[in-house]
């Protein structure tokens, strides 16, 4: 059978490197006339060793929803560095077949005291690279959609790291289609919004009352402030049909159907997230 991935303490590695091991190299003054020799010399042994981070989307969970694109940078990577949410698949995983790969675990779910901050990650990424490492970032869904990827961007960029990103389907679009829902249609749904509702407090929801098709990740824990406040201030009527989905694409997906008047009660009790809610009449459609 296939061995598990290589998992790294790179929190204990880092606390070295911190206490001894990043210290700049000195090199001996270089005379007046060396000076540009001296910084062509370095500026090429710079770009030699310099590794590459490529930002990946994950999609849902599961190698069936991955892009040819994503598994090949997994194949070339020196250290893969993880989500929780769609990037801890183990068949995902699994393709990071380079000998010695390493993996790196910087899930943040849940709100624990132990998940890592989005600046210590960036950190990582930026100390992985200038290591010399190829680092595959394997963030859930697509790194474009509610994933900090401008905070990894800005930071690699600022240390000249060079980054690409291959895109992954979000579950924004993949939770609705695996229970059926089109998030258009010619006549009920001419056009849609993604939004985050980690927090519902931010949120304009009067800019949804012309919208068909609304549908908000991180729902789980704000439900019923959500519903309540699309009713209220978003103009929906009661009625509206919606559908809440539990782990979209995966095994264990679940779903409920029914209105915004309903929905809060049929799913109370429930443990939820991770999950989205869609709401608009293409949820008929199902």
């Amino acid at each position: 059978s296939a061995s598990a991935p290589r998992a790294v303490d790179v929190r204990a590695r880092r606390r070295r490197t911190r206490d001894g091991g990043r210290r700049a190299t000195v090199r001996p003054t270089a005379t007046r006339d060396g000076d540009a020799r001296a910084r062509a010399r370095d500026e090429n042994e710079a770009s030699t060793s310099m590794g590459s981070v490529c930002l990946v989307g994950a999609g849902p969970g599961g190698v069936d929803a991955l892009t040819m694109g994503a598994a090949r940078a997994l194949a070339n990577a020196d250290v893969v560095v993880y989500d929780d949410l769609g990037g801890s698949s183990e068949d995902v995983l699994a393709l990071a077949t380079k000998a010695n790969a390493e993996f790196v675990s910087v899930g943040k779910r849940g709100g624990s005291a132990k998940s890592w901050t989005q600046s210590d990650i960036c950190e990582l990424l930026v100390e992985l690279a200038r290591s010399g490492k190829r680092v595959a970032r394997l963030k859930g869904g697509c790194p474009s959609v509610f994933a900090r990827v401008s905070d990894e961007i800005a930071a690699l960029r600022k240390h000249g790291v060079h980054t690409t990103m291959i895109p992954g389907i979000s579950s924004a679009l993949s939770a609705p289609l695996s229970v059926g829902i089109p998030l258009t249609d010619r006549e009920l749904g001419r056009h849609f919004s993604v939004t985050s509702a980690h927090d519902p407090n931010s949120i304009d929801f009067a800019a949804f009352a012309g919208i068909d098709t609304c549908v908000f990740l991180m729902v789980g824990r704000t439900l019923p402030i959500v519903v309540e406040s699309l009713t209220r201030e978003g103009n929906k009527s009661p009625t509206t049909p919606c559908c809440v989905i539990r782990n979209g694409m995966q095994p264990d997906e679940r779903s409920w159907f029914g209105s915004l008047r309903d929905i809060v009660e049929k799913t109370s009790g429930e443990s939820l997230s991770p999950c989205i809610l869609v709401v608009g009449n293409v949820v008929t459609l199902a």
